[in-house]
Order: structure tokens, then C-alpha cells, then sequence
């Protein structure tokens, strides 16, 4: 692995992030279960209660949860940048996160309007909470990457769509929706995905992939300028949304095209990358590269269509895209953690990164993963067999859980015993 550029003295506390992804793939196997049980013909709506519950159990509580614990690891990594008391804010804001998530999915599908709006104001509180925390630490960044640059684009478009979000959840609460509810909507949802998810996946990859994988480095082109062209095609999706309706569909084929290109990128990186053995994210990642240049094609043209293969549009960008790559970094992440903490504080007797995790539980659920997202899209014109694809992926999201959480007990167990190297003699004293 090349760990060029981290400032490792930085990191925050262990707790900090891994709360967050021990909790994501839980609400993974809710969003299975409430599949499991829902009308088939309710789902085919996007603006069903139901279909939104489902949608967020995974958008929020699975892709937020992981993207927010990994910013909290990667923020004072990358950027060498600390979060002000760091641990108050991971805690307070998974708490407000935890009880908003569940309150807004139990909420909308049992119909509670106080439960609607108790989640609009818990969510709002937790994802503002980190998104402030978070830009206020980027003010003092020394070193602006492209990867830093990435990551404060994502948390604006961030702050945009919690604020939509906080509106759109208060309508449903209160049951008055504006004219423009259908507009806010689909903004939220289109930012969410390629504002927020997107172009943050964009910014780690600059990093992650010639760190964990010893791909070649991104062209310097695509460091500075994608990300920007990214933004400037949202804003002219939103402009002619707004104005020139009839023409959106330019901003979409604008928006699509440098996904398409960034996936194709990814996947002939991974191709040439030096340390040629492979992994399970390594699988991820190519997936993800696959459904994404589906998933964009298919968002860009689904408008000749009257958006009536919307729902698969979802599952091909937001289950096969970013469910992949969020599934891959906690294979990744975790046991990075868990070794990380471990040997800063001087246990050398650790078991590799790689040893963490069962490869064959990893491929099983890899494989199950696949196989319910495809399973999903066939369900799309054969509504009987949907039952079988949602207990794949609860099993598939089930065996993510026990994987990721067999580091985090190794951890718990080492810790507990001597270290092999006191670290103590490095700690710098501070004259009083």
C-alpha cells in the first residue's frame, strides 16, 4: 500500500467512525425486510410512502452512515485537518442520525405524522451537525487536493439537500405539500445521488485507489476539472428544470457522461494497477463501475420513456453503484481501522488486514449482493418473484454485518492485553 500523504497524528478516536458502520448494513436488512413484506405494485411508485421508507433505509441509513464515518476518519487524514471535539460530534450526530432514521422509515410506512416530523428534526440536527463540523474544519486545510476539493463540493451539496430534505419531510408530516413538491423531490434525490454520493466517491477515489489497490494516479485533468464539470451539469440540469423543462434531459446526458467516463476510468485503473492481486473490493469497485455505466445510460434515455423505469434506474446507480463501493470500503476501512489504532498504540502481534475477514463469507456475500440487485430488476417485470430477491439481500447484508464485525471484536481483544512496543516515550510533554 502507498500511505504517501497521510498525517496519521491526526485520526480521531476508533469509537468515531466505527459506530457508523457497525450500524449501516442493520439498516440494510430493514430496507430487505420491508421489501420482503411490501405490495410489489406499490413499489413500482417512487412517490409512494413506502417506496420513500425503503429508499432511505438504505440512502440514509446504510450510504450515509458509511460515508459519514469514513469522512470522520478521512477529513484529518487526508486533509490534515481535526474536527473540534470530534468525539462529541460523532456521538451527538449518530444518536440525532440513529433515532431520525428509524423514525422517518417507521413513520412513513405506519403513516405516524408525529414520527414524520420528530425525523425532520432529528435528521436535520445530526447531518448538520457533522456537514458544519465538518466544512468549518475544512476553512483551515493547508494542503487543497483534488481529493479536499471533492470532499467540500459533496458536503455543500450535502447541506443543500438536508435543508430539502428537512422541507420535504415536514410536508409529509403536516400532509400540505406546495406546487413544487415534486420539483424539490426530484432535486433532492438527483443531488443526493450525484452531488453528494457521487462526486465524494469521486474525491476518495483520487486517494483510495493508488493507496489500497497501487493503481496508477488520476491524469491531472481529471483531478481538476471533473469534479467542476460534474457541478456545472447539476446546476444545468436544475436551471433548465426549472425553466426549460423540455430540454432537462441535456443536463442529464451532461451529468451521465463524465459518470460514464469516471467508471470506465476506474475500471481500467484497477486493470493496471501494480499489485495485480484481487480482492473483494476489488470486485466491488468493478461492479460499481459496470452498473454505473448502465445506470447513467439508462437515467439519461429513461426520460423518453415518461421516467417509467425510474426504479430501475435507482437500483443500477444507487444499489449497483454506490451500495457496491460503500459494501467494498467497509472491507476495506475496517480492518485498515482495526490495524491502524492496534499499531499506533504498539501491538505488533495483529493479524494482517487481510486475515480480518473470512474470504469465503466475503465472496458469499459478494455474489448474494449481485445477485439480489439483478434479481430486483427482473422482479421489475416479474413482480412474483420479488419475495426470494429480498432474502438474498438480507442475507447478503446480514453476512456484510458479522464481516465487518469480526475486526472490530479483534480489536476489543488485543486491547485489552500489553502492548508490544510501549508508545509512551514518543508522546511529546507539554511544558505547563
Amino acid at each position: 500500500m502507498d500511505f504517501d500523504g497521510l498525517s496519521v497524528d491526526q485520526a480521531p478516536p476508533i469509537s468515531a467512525p466505527i459506530r457508523f458502520f457497525v450500524t449501516a448494513p442493520l439498516f440494510a436488512v430493514l430496507a430487505g425486510i420491508l421489501i420482503l413484506f411490501s405490495d410489489v405494485a406499490v413499489l413500482s411508485s417512487r412517490f409512494s410512502t413506502h417506496t420513500i421508507a425503503i429508499t432511505h433505509a438504505l440512502s440514509v441509513g446504510f450510504l450515509s452512515f458509511v460515508m459519514f464515518g469514513a469522512l470522520l476518519q478521512m477529513l484529518p487524514v487526508l486533509a490534515g485537518v481535526r474536527i473540534s471535539k470530534v468525539d462529541l460530534v460523532a456521538k451527538s450526530s449518530y444518536a440525532f442520525m440513529l433515532v431520525g432514521t428509524l423514525s422517518m422509515i417507521f413513520g412513513l410506512w405506519f403513516d405516524i405524522s408525529k414520527l414524520i416530523l420528530l425525523s425532520s428534526l432529528l435528521l436535520g440536527s445530526g447531518f448538520l451537525i457533522l456537514i458544519i463540523s465538518m466544512l468549518i474544519a475544512l476553512k483551515g486545510v493547508v494542503n487543497v487536493t483534488a481529493s479536499v476539493r471533492a470532499i467540500i463540493t459533496g458536503l455543500i451539496f450535502a447541506l443543500l439537500i438536508t435543508l430539502m430534505g428537512m422541507h420535504l419531510l415536514s410536508s409529509y408530516g403536516i400532509g400540505k405539500f406546495s406546487d413544487l413538491h415534486l420539483l424539490f423531490a426530484n432535486i433532492h434525490s438527483v443531488w443526493a445521488v450525484f452531488g453528494f454520493a457521487g462526486v465524494l466517491i469521486i474525491g476518495v477515489a483520487f486517494h483510495v485507489l493508488p493507496m489500497f489497490y497501487v493503481a496508477p494516479r488520476f491524469k491531472k485533468f481529471c483531478k481538476q476539472k471533473v469534479v467542476w464539470l460534474v457541478t456545472s451539469g447539476l446546476l444545468l440540469w436544475l436551471f433548465l428544470n426549472i425553466f426549460i423543462e423540455s430540454y432537462s434531459t441535456i443536463g442529464k446526458i451532461w451529468v451521465a457522461l463524465f459518470f460514464w467516463a469516471f467508471s470506465t476510468t476506474v475500471y481500467l485503473k484497477l486493470n493496471a494497477r501494480r499489485r495485480k492481486v484481487s480482492d473483494i473490493t476489488v470486485w466491488y469497485w468493478r461492479s460499481a463501475s459496470i452498473f454505473m455505466t448502465l445506470g447513467t445510460f439508462a437515467w439519461a434515455i429513461n426520460d423518453f420513456f415518461d421516467e417509467k423505469y425510474i426504479v430501475i434506474v435507482s437500483i443500477l446507480i444507487g444499489g449497483g453503484f454506490i451500495l457496491s463501493i460503500m459494501s467494498g470500503m467497509l472491507y476495506k476501512i475496517v480492518p485498515f481501522l482495526v490495524w491502524f489504532h492496534l499499531n499506533a498504540k504498539g501491538y505488533m502481534s495483529i493479524p494482517t488486514m487481510n486475515d480480518m475477514i473470512s474470504k469465503k463469507l466475503a465472496k458469499a456475500q459478494f455474489f448474494l449482493f449481485i445477485l439480489s440487485l439483478i434479481g430486483f430488476i427482473v422482479s421489475f417485470f416479474i413482480p412474483n418473484i420479488l419475495p426470494l430477491f429480498a432474502v438474498t439481500f438480507i442475507i447478503s447484508m446480514a453476512i456484510l454485518e458479522y464481516n465487518i464485525v469480526i475486526p472490530i471484536l479483534i480489536y476489543a481483544k488485543i486491547i485489552k492485553t500489553k502492548p508490544d512496543f510501549d508508545m509512551s516515550m514518543f508522546e511529546m510533554k507539554v511544558e505547563k
